[in-house]
């Protein structure tokens, strides 16, 4: 059942992101708009999707990225956007902002190269995309940064040594106080 879920909002996500960003002229705002959008509407359709916030999170970003690749318009700027609409989306239909995080982060991280984008770019565009939504949602920044920076050296973790190297790099000089949490992880 959660699966055909996840795969629901992944295609409802795809179509509205894809449809948004069709002669967009601003990528990052559209993307946050058209995601942020459709997932508040597939968490009202279905309690379950707010109940594995970290699994639908990514399924979202997962679409968001998709649909933006449909149209040519992946980048950091999607990425961003996909992240934070991810989050603001789970947090307007009542979610929790933290595991919604962690989800839209690890899949943009993990997503990276199946889309083409510098994994390292993608990272601190995720988390980029976790603090700007916190801020738009009145959340606190500092926790988001800190969930956003664990979750992308999780997921670069999971992908190998070059990788982590890249995104760990990336993050201490792209992301104010990430050397900090990297540090504290090791």
């Amino acid at each position: 059942m959660a699966l055909k879920l996840f795969t629901r909002v992944v295609d409802s996500v795809r179509e509205g992101v894809s449809a948004a960003l069709k002669g967009a002229a601003d990528i990052g705002s559209a993307t946050i708009t058209a995601v942020k959008g459709s997932t508040v509407t597939a968490l009202k359709e279905s309690e379950e999707a707010l109940s594995s916030v970290v699994e639908g999170a990514a399924s979202v970003v997962d679409g968001a990225l998709a649909g933006a690749a449909s149209v040519g318009a992946v980048s950091v700027s999607a990425v961003r956007g996909a992240v934070s609409g991810a989050i603001q989306g789970f947090k307007e239909a009542g979610g929790d902002s933290g595991p919604a995080t962690q989800g839209a982060v690890k899949q943009a991280v993990q997503g990276a190269k199946a889309f083409g984008t510098d994994v390292g770019e993608t990272a601190v565009a995720a988390v980029e995309g976790a603090i700007d939504a916190a801020g738009q949602v009145g959340g606190d920044t500092a926790a988001a940064t800190k969930d956003a920076v664990m979750a992308a050296y999780e997921a670069a973790k999971d992908l190998g040594e070059e990788t982590l190297e890249a995104v760990s790099g990336a993050l201490k000089s792209g992301v104010d106080g990430a050397k900090e949490i990297i540090d504290s992880l090791k």
